[in-house]
């Protein structure tokens, strides 16, 4: 039977030989026995505080070991090793090394040191306690999520000398692309002088981004200080990639995209800890990078969702780069061709500055957007009605496509995926499971997206009509369409089964989903088409404008300057008008400004519990939140019943935004008095979660 804990002293630690049970402690004392050098603790700091790989959250602290004599060399602070814990061997990570512990007992020895290597520097522990802590997680969660899958080949390879800066004229270190902002050359010379400069930045339309990126690296990088670049997907890495090597020189940087092997991950990873390579590009796996003397952290297009970690305990890349930025004294850049309103918020908060171009200069460089409503444009043109299209963005797309290629943006990847009573109108349920019925390609029959069965002979459980309609038209069906339309042009598609770099830069058709959009060198789209803007627009989610927006101006952004974009969303909707004027400022602070009159994030701080309705409402019970938390719901959220005939249930908690902490920190002490009792119901709490509605 395993020993429980006896209390805690003072300063809340266990002796860790308290968490093993009989058995298991006495073979760690006969292995201590067998090995009499090793019994023999260190002459100095003979005490490791260490981070045990365990998920519990009661068991969130540091535990202390004895370091042998034949330990002391190896044993340094944020090395792995080995410890026994409650009846196993597991890995963990030496925080600091001191000399005595508070626990007055006998110490365990470490069992042992699995590397020298210190892969936990003190900056990145102490952003990584402060993130655990914003998130309601675990020290050890986030440590995960910043140190990569060890590889013993690499860490035994002589490291390379770092190359030398290459040589540049006087006219290299001029502001560059950051010329075309008024305030971009104050900018890059507050970085090269290793000032905090902090700017939320809207990207003109075009290419070039990624050289300003790689400017501003370079000018932190003059200053003597480190940066790291934080992008949505590979293909941004790539695009900052080739930048950088431009700017800096072959071997000056490192990119850690999402699809890089493990050995050259680590291989990379290791070169910048070591300090060999003071800036580092990648996806959100860079993000708790161990860049040194850190001076600039770089954001792009913060409102993607995939800036989201969906491992516990789910930071978001934006608040986690403001965190490391404050905790530095670094400067930051959060940058894109739209404005999210989290970032709206820092400019209103005087956290960080406005970075725009003059409206000249916008106007230049922008393509022309036009407005097209779908029903009023199909019943003017017949033939139009073949390829789902408005008559205006069919007249777009022959136009542009006499010129050079054309992109389709789709919402939706697959084919039909979502139909509909082609009486009543009513959602096409399943009959076993109730769950949406699609059709997957052009051969294939309606069958359910839950459970996989076929519905061969469907009926309306409202009306009794054996006929479907589409409602949702995915990425394969719109090429088909087009296909149809326009035999005389190649048709690609782009979306999750495949995405494409870049078309070449003659007449063609490309559909694609929203951030597959392939790039056109040397000159852009000729002309765009924004479909279904009704199946963004009329989302039940709170950030469905702003996500609009943004899918939107993304593509827009690949339009040559003077091409035509249509979008096919009613044009007296505000957001639609945000994007015909291009000003994604004035919506992000609009939309903030509703949000923090009806009480919605970013305004106000948000958590939310989800799990099977017996256990949110234990938890809840279980919390003492903040006088100023306002409890709402719990409501379900997923209609589909589980093996226990259960349905799932989200209750959120919400609190003014210099309450988030006092919040995390409730929600933390309930989590952990729950895994204290070894109550394994579980239940997913997210702090700051992207999905409120």
């Amino acid at each position: 039977m395993t020993a429980q804990p006896g209390p805690p002293d003072d300063d809340g630690l266990f002796d860790v030989s308290e968490l093993l049970d009989p058995k298991a402690l006495a073979k760690a004392r006969a292995q201590e026995a067998a090995r009499p050098e090793a019994r023999r603790p260190a002459g100095s700091l003979s005490v490791a505080r260490v981070i045990v790989d365990t998920p519990l959250p009661h068991l969130d602290r540091y535990f202390d070991y004895r370091v042998s004599a034949d330990q002391d060399a190896q044993a340094v602070a944020g090395c792995r090793v080995k410890v026994w814990f409650h009846g196993r061997l597991l890995s963990g990570l030496i925080a600091e090394r001191v000399e005595t512990s508070d626990f007055g007992g006998q110490l365990l020895y470490l069992d042992s040191v699995v590397s020298a290597e210190p892969v936990l520097s003190p900056e990145v522990l102490e952003l990584a306690r402060a993130v655990a802590d914003r998130y309601a997680g675990t020290l050890n969660e986030v440590a995960k999520l910043a140190i990569p899958p060890r590889r013993i080949r690499v860490e035994r390879e002589e490291p390379p000398e770092p190359p030398d800066p290459p040589e540049r004229e006087d006219a290299d270190t001029g502001p560059g692309p950051w010329a075309d902002y008024p305030d971009g050359p104050g900018f890059v010379a507050a970085l090269r002088e290793g000032r905090a400069a902090r700017a939320v930045w809207n990207a003109l339309p075009g290419p070039g981004w990624d050289d300003a990126i790689a400017v501003a690296a370079e000018a932190a990088l003059d200053a003597g200080r480190g940066t790291v670049i934080v992008l949505p997907n590979s293909r941004d890495v790539r695009a900052v990639d080739a930048a950088l090597t431009r700017r800096l020189g072959e071997g000056r940087h490192a990119a850690l995209p999402a699809d890089l092997g493990p050995t050259p991950r680590y291989r990379r990873w290791l070169s910048v800890l070591h300090g060999r390579t003071r800036v580092v590009v990648g996806s959100r796996l860079a993000l708790l990078a161990p860049v040194r003397d850190l001076g600039l952290v770089v954001l792009w297009d913060d409102g993607d969702d995939v800036h989201v970690d969906q491992s516990a305990p789910y930071p978001h890349a934006r608040t986690v780069l403001a965190m490391r930025a404050h905790m530095s004294g670094a400067g930051a850049l959060f940058g894109g061709h739209t404005r999210s309103t989290d970032t709206q918020l820092l400019v209103e908060s005087g956290w960080a500055q406005p970075l725009v171009a003059d409206r000249a200069t916008l106007r230049g460089r922008a393509p022309v957007i036009r407005p097209a409503g779908d029903d009023h444009e199909l019943a003017r043109d017949e033939a139009a009605r073949t390829a789902r299209l408005p008559s205006l963005a069919l007249k777009a797309a022959r136009e542009g496509a006499r010129e050079g290629p054309v992109l389709f943006q789709v919402p939706r990847r697959g084919y039909l995926n979502a139909l509909a009573c082609a009486g009543c109108r009513e959602p096409a349920r399943c009959e076993a499971c109730r769950g949406p019925l699609a059709i997957r390609d052009a051969h294939a029959v309606p069958s359910c997206g839950w459970c996989g069965r076929v519905a061969g002979r469907w009926t309306c459980s409202e009306c009794g009509s054996p006929r479907m309609r589409a409602v949702v038209v995915g990425d394969r069906r719109t090429a088909e369409e087009l296909g149809r339309a326009f035999p005389s042009l190649t048709v690609r598609t782009s979306g999750r089964d495949e995405v494409l770099a870049q078309v070449p830069n003659k007449p063609s058709l490309v559909v694609s989903t929203p951030g597959a959009e392939p790039v056109v060198p040397d000159g852009g789209y000729a002309a765009a088409v924004l479909l279904d803007g009704w199946a963004l627009l009329n989302r039940p989610d709170l950030r469905a404008s702003e996500e609009a927006l943004r899918r939107w101006l993304n593509a827009a952004a690949l339009v040559r300057p003077g091409g035509t974009v249509v979008v096919a969303a009613d044009a007296s909707v505000p957001v639609v008008q945000s994007l015909v004027r291009w000003d994604p400022a004035g919506f992000a602070e609009r939309e903030l400004a509703e949000r923090r009159g009806l009480g919605f994030p970013p305004a106000v701080s948000m958590a939310s519990i989800t799990g099977a309705p017996e256990h949110v409402r234990e938890l809840l019970d279980q919390i003492r939140l903040p006088e100023s938390a306002e409890v709402l719901g719990p409501v379900p959220v997923d209609t589909r019943t589980g093996d226990d005939g259960g349905v799932t249930e989200r209750a959120l908690l919400r609190v003014p935004r210099g309450a988030v902490g006092e919040l995390s920190r409730a929600l933390k002490a309930a989590a952990s008095a729950r895994s204290a009792r070894r109550d394994e119901h579980l239940v997913q709490v997210r702090v700051d979660p992207l999905q409120v509605l």
